[in-house]
């Protein structure tokens, strides 16, 4: 494809679907990188991830960002060391569901309204960078069903911007919402993205858990793909000898 002369800022969290949405928005555009560390568990293996992959991908516009009140609202698994990161069995849901969000079967990894967070700052480079497009690897299929990774919510999102930005004229694009799994991880392939440096584990920095919500998710992805995950797993015994998990 013919690259534009237009420009995109992408959010990559150094995560999966994060680095194909880099990989897509690099193709087609002049990309920014912004990542946002918000006190979650892995903070720091994730920057590592996204510095590697933004090397990988010859994306030299960054911007890393820390946003401190999410940690400090609290309220996740993924903020809060008081709440266990669930454990998911291999083919279902969380084990232990009162890890979930009261009635609505949202996992406590859930980070409330975590995206308008990172979309707020999206935006704000976004308009001082003169890009028109923002990238987000929002998922709503095969996904841990948060409710800041629906259609409706990004639909909602580019109104917001179109009124309270000074030209109105940057959207965000969601191409991966609509996808499952192991689509994601074929595209990646394809593309290139440089999956062997991305980190999706939720309670992990140096092997993968294998165990949590994420993992599971992204093991399954790669083996519905007929593909071989490129990231380290920890064993059984060095996932249960650690704390933060629920029992």
């Amino acid at each position: 494809m013919t690259r534009l002369t237009d420009r995109a800022v992408v959010l990559l969290s150094g995560g999966m679907d994060s680095c194909v949405c880099a990989a897509l928005a690099s193709r087609d555009y002049p990309t920014a990188a912004l990542h946002i560390s918000y006190g979650q568990r892995t903070e720091l293996r994730e920057r590592q991830s996204f510095l590697a992959i933004c090397q990988r991908l010859n994306i030299q516009d960054k911007l890393l960002v820390r946003n401190e009140s999410l940690r400090a609202i609290g309220g996740s698994a993924l903020t809060d060391e008081n709440i266990a990161v669930p454990i998911t069995p291999a083919a279902g849901n969380p084990i232990n569901h009162p890890n979930h969000g009261p009635g609505h079967d949202i996992p406590v990894t859930y980070v409330p309204f975590r995206n308008a967070h990172f979309l707020a700052a999206a935006v704000s480079w976004a308009e001082v960078l003169g890009a028109s497009k923002i990238y987000i690897g929002a998922v709503e299929q095969d996904s841990s069903g948060y409710p800041d990774c629906r259609p409706a919510y990004y639909e909602a999102f580019n109104q917001v911007i179109k009124a309270g930005t000074k030209e109105g004229n940057i959207e965000i694009v969601t191409p991966l919402i609509a996808m499952r799994k192991a689509e994601i991880v074929r595209l990646g392939l394809e593309l290139g993205a440089p999956f062997d440096l991305t980190w999706s584990c939720y309670s992990r920095e140096d092997r993968a858990c294998g165990v949590c919500d994420s993992c599971r998710l992204r093991l399954q992805a790669f083996a519905a793909a007929g593909a071989t995950d490129p990231i380290p797993y920890a064993t059984t015994d060095q996932v249960f000898g650690q704390a933060g998990f629920a029992p």
